[in-house]
């Protein structure tokens, strides 16, 4: 059996799961986790619905499962128990969480299953230009954290919006580019590897105190222009 990629819908993701079809670790399904706790360490939550339309796109088959109760160590205890229905490597996008990938190659290694994380140690300015040099088209669709306001929310992260994130990332207040920290997560909309793209239809901002949301109403797959 191929291998099982869990994926937010982000660029990081998407991407590690495209390295991993592309290295010969050919994914078979994208598993999507969807935790109650919008504010859990593990889960990205922003538009994860839209996997579904990715995963049409890309012709790969598709799983959700919830993972209810709030953020914890029982994190890692419930993606274990979602993983355990299907075999092969696990696929993940995760850069330079020391959270995730420990708490992963804990799982990987309890079921027997080997962890595949190709973005693992990689700079992330340098993840961020290869993702938009590989054709990704990404869409920023959360901020919580300043320099980084919603203004960016819906916007194309292509190199001009690289260099933005940078230059306000030199300020008092630091920022990851890639989005490690949490300072931004995104949705990738069409990408090389898509057979179609995804059309959003109506989206709105939802503002939570420091943090705003681009959040898709609804959606269609396209045919490319």
């Amino acid at each position: 059996m191929g291998a099982t990629a869990l994926v937010s819908g982000g660029k990081d993701s998407i991407f590690a799961a495209s390295l991993a079809d592309q290295q010969g670790v050919e994914v078979d399904e994208l598993l999507v986790l969807e935790p109650d706790d919008n504010e859990s360490w593990m889960y990205h939550t922003p538009n994860l619905g839209l996997v579904r339309l990715q995963a049409e796109a890309w012709g790969k088959s598709f799983r959700s499962v919830r993972v209810p109760g709030p953020s914890s160590e029982a994190d890692s205890e419930r993606l274990e128990t979602a993983l355990r229905t299907s075999s092969g490597p696990i696929v993940a996008g995760a850069i330079a969480s020391s959270y995730q990938w420990s708490r992963l190659l804990k799982v990987a290694s309890r079921l027997n299953r080997r962890a595949y994380l190709p973005l693992w140690g990689k700079e992330a300015a340098t993840v961020v230009r290869a993702e938009i040099s590989a054709g990704l088209d990404i869409r920023i669709v959360h901020v919580a954290a300043e320099p980084l306001t919603p203004d960016l929310l819906g916007l194309r992260l292509d190199p001009d919006r690289l260099a933005d994130l940078e230059c306000r990332g030199r300020g008092k207040t630091p920022v990851n580019v890639a989005g490690e920290g949490g300072e931004y997560e995104t949705l990738v909309v069409d990408a090389p590897f898509f057979a179609r793209r995804i059309v959003v239809e109506s989206a709105e901002t939802v503002a939570d105190g420091s943090a705003a949301r681009w959040v898709v109403r609804s959606a269609h797959l396209a045919p490319k222009p």
